[in-house]
């Protein structure tokens, strides 16, 4: 049954979005921490396909790429990043995906 209002339906928009309860007290307020993307902090400019260690971080237990969003690298160093690993695959460096 929908929320009523004086008698009439509360609209999808006027309903409480629970966006208050950070403001609960006793509560820890957690921030998340800005991604900074280690390929520019250490200033790397090329990343090499045959660093199998550095490019394994940057691969899912299934082998998948990580994305940038989970990872926090930039966009240029995420497309030099996704071409080193899949020239490390090519060259049998790195696995396709994991044994099932």
């Amino acid at each position: 049954m929908a929320e009523t209002k004086g008698g009439r339906p509360i609209a999808a928009s006027q309903r409480p979005t629970g966006g208050d309860k950070a403001l609960v007290p006793g509560k820890k307020q957690f921030f998340r921490r800005k991604k900074v993307c280690r390929f520019c902090v250490e200033k790397i400019d090329f990343i090499d396909y045959k660093e199998v260690k550095m490019l394994s971080a940057f691969i899912s237990e299934k082998g998948k790429i990580t994305p940038r969003r989970i990872s926090g690298v930039c966009t240029i160093h995420q497309r030099l990043l996704t071409g080193a690993i899949k020239q490390s695959r090519n060259i049998a460096l790195l696995p396709f995906s994991t044994a099932v």
